[in-house]
């Protein structure tokens, strides 16, 4: 029988600061950028949250909701540093994590004979061994595959656990609202929603050829997410598409003080990145530019070599794209994937 839990640290940045300064815990915090930077906001502890602040919030936002707001600049060196101590302590439960982002994973503990097999002592025991060694609170979901369980976690959140065991789905998802179905953003939502669904009860009356027809590919997924079916596994190892780095800048800058001031240190920053992931073979280099209308454009070029040279030249055709003033740049490259890999090694092809 399947076993999935679903960790997700509670507001992992704000919780890592109230962590260090005790003075943190009872007033407003929220992890960004300044406001004078037109920074947003990453995440915010549960006192900012009842102002209506959130993550992707711009800064100056927030702090209309909450002039009291403390903004405090991430650290993002010492979140990782915490985060791997958090997926050392799940890989002690078991191999089989997939961490998605530094502050949540999911688990496959179908395997695991320690505390008799029940996923509920393997959360609480999670969630006591992370608070214990690290001073952070894990929400954390059990249910028989990834898509309940990343539902479940967020249940009771903050602190939370919540089990969803195989005989309690149906009546778990046939009362679950379609906007908590993952991919339905709120463009999806109103088309169900001209359709008279609104819960997966009503979706699940819908034959597959409908939704199909509908939403294209996205139809099976709803399909079957209605009946709470979902077959993925639980993936360790995850290759990564790219690498890259981005600045949004604290004014609009023309194209001459891009090229000047701000694409070298950017293009230096993606090499550092580059040299920690051991210098893997690349298919081609990108850039993105948000223009001052905020409009974006991203452009790609053959080029294998991510240099500044080539950086330049593909950011003087990605501008001709707007030719407006640039409130935000990236660069990056894009990886070979590992059957792209091999076909050259094959043939011959220097990597």
């Amino acid at each position: 029988m399947t076993k999935i839990l679903h960790a997700d640290c509670d507001c992992f940045y704000a919780a890592v600061e109230m962590r260090d300064n005790p003075e943190l815990r009872d007033i407003p915090i929220a992890v960004g950028g300044s406001a004078e930077g037109r920074g947003v906001i990453a995440t915010c502890n549960y006192p900012a949250r009842t102002f209506g602040i959130h993550s992707a919030m711009s800064s100056a936002q927030a702090l209309r909701l909450c002039p009291h707001l403390t903004v405090i600049k991430p650290d993002f060196e010492r979140y990782r540093e915490v985060s791997a101590q958090i997926m050392a302590i799940f890989r002690e439960l078991t191999e089989w994590v997939e961490p998605l982002s530094l502050d949540e994973a999911y688990l496959d503990i179908s395997g695991v004979e320690r505390f008799k097999g029940s996923g509920t002592w393997m959360a609480q025991w999670l969630k006591a061994e992370v608070l214990r060694r690290t001073g952070i609170t894990v929400s954390i979901g059990v249910a028989p595959n990834k898509f309940l369980a990343k539902i479940a976690s967020d249940w009771h959140k903050p602190d939370g656990l919540f089990v969803i065991t195989p005989e309690q789905v149906d009546a778990f998802v046939a009362e679950l609202g379609v906007d908590k179905l993952p991919g339905v953003g709120p463009a999806t939502a109103q088309r169900l929603k001209q359709m008279n669904i609104s819960d997966c009860t009503e979706l699940g009356r819908c034959s597959l050829s409908i939704l199909v027809d509908r939403f294209g590919k996205f139809g099976h997924r709803l399909y079957e997410l209605s009946r709470g079916i979902d077959r993925r596994d639980v993936k360790v190892h995850r290759e990564r598409k790219s690498i890259s780095a981005e600045n949004t800048f604290e004014r609009d800058l023309t194209p001459a003080q891009v090229i000047a001031q701000e694409l070298t240190p950017m293009v230096d920053k993606l090499a550092a990145r580059i040299d920690r992931h051991g210098t893997p073979a690349s298919s081609k280099i990108f850039i993105k530019l948000r223009f001052d209308d905020f409009t974006t454009t991203t452009l790609e070029s053959s080029a294998m070599l991510p240099s500044i040279t080539n950086f330049t030249e593909l950011f003087e055709r990605a501008w001709q794209r707007g030719q407006r003033p640039v409130r935000l740049v990236g660069v990056g490259i894009r990886l070979l994937d590992a059957e792209h890999s091999r076909q050259l090694a094959l043939f011959g092809a220097p990597l």
